[in-house]
């Protein structure tokens, strides 16, 4: 049996309930449109929140980390241009050596020497500006790995100066020495050779690292993206849906409070 009551209108409340669910639908609809972000706070989904937020760490960390082997590659490249450079000077160091100990008539030892000299000078100064100088451990943090070791790409660059080439008292003032010079500067280029070989091996594992990280970067994104992002196509439908319900739910309040004025017909 029907009840019709003025005091309480049961109709209404269920009208009011369900239009309220209706706002909050289309308000988080919106929100995620507007946002481009399917979590916008904690409730929405606190769960994937925190892995999300564990993919934007590691995603800064990746992105950091490739500056960090571009900067280290940077400096590479300048120590193998020096190191070219000293190399193209032993070759004149060489082919000096080689003429001086020639024995030929006529030849000017004390001009030869005297350039001989100013080359060795070229090459300390080159060394010096380069940073060559010095030898030094090598290390660049490139990946997010959990041991930070593994993630550190690490070497040593010795140094080229005139004594680690072992040319430091080579001259070529005399025939006698020249001969000795030209074995000595054999060893150098040797020296030299292994050295520029530690900068290519370190140039190497710093490219690969780059490329290892790019792709783990892009991978880590995208892993973020479908957690943290909001489907468009999804929200815009909800938006719709939401839109829709909500028209229909005020239509449906207003015809539900004036169902309880039309009870007042009774009493007439």
């Amino acid at each position: 049996m029907a009840s019709f009551s003025v005091v309480s209108n049961i109709t209404s409340a269920y009208a009011q309930t369900n239009l309220q669910a209706t706002q909050m639908g289309l308000q988080k609809a919106l929100n995620r449109l507007s946002s481009g972000y399917r979590i916008n706070q904690s409730g929405d989904d606190a769960a994937g929140l925190a892995v999300a937020n564990k993919y934007r760490t590691e995603s800064a960390i990746l992105g950091q980390g490739i500056r960090n082997a571009n900067d280290g590659l940077s400096d590479l490249q300048i120590k193998d241009g020096a190191m070219s450079n000293v190399a193209t000077l032993l070759d004149r160091l060489a082919t000096l050596a080689t003429q001086a100990a020639s024995g030929k008539a006529g030849l000017d030892l004390g001009a030869l020497n005297t350039e001989f000299t100013k080359v060795k000078d070229e090459i300390t100064r080159e060394a010096t500006v380069a940073g060559l100088n010095d030898g030094s451990s090598f290390s660049v943090f490139v990946s997010n790995a959990a041991d930070a070791s593994t993630g550190m790409v690490s070497g040593n660059v010795d140094a080229v100066t005139l004594t680690d080439l072992g040319i430091n008292n080579t001259s070529i003032g005399s025939q006698e020495d020249a001969v000795a010079a030209v074995a000595d500067i054999a060893g150098a280029v040797g020296v030299l050779g292994g050295i520029q070989g530690e900068v290519g091996s370190l140039q190497n594992s710093l490219q690969f690292a780059i490329s290892l990280a790019q792709s783990q970067l892009v991978n880590t994104k995208g892993a973020e993206s479908r957690i943290r992002d909001a489907n468009v196509a999804e929200e815009a439908a909800n938006m719709t849906r939401y839109n829709i319900l909500s028209q229909s739910g005020i239509a449906a309040l207003s015809q539900a409070n004036q169902s309880t004025s039309a009870v007042l017909s009774l009493l007439r």
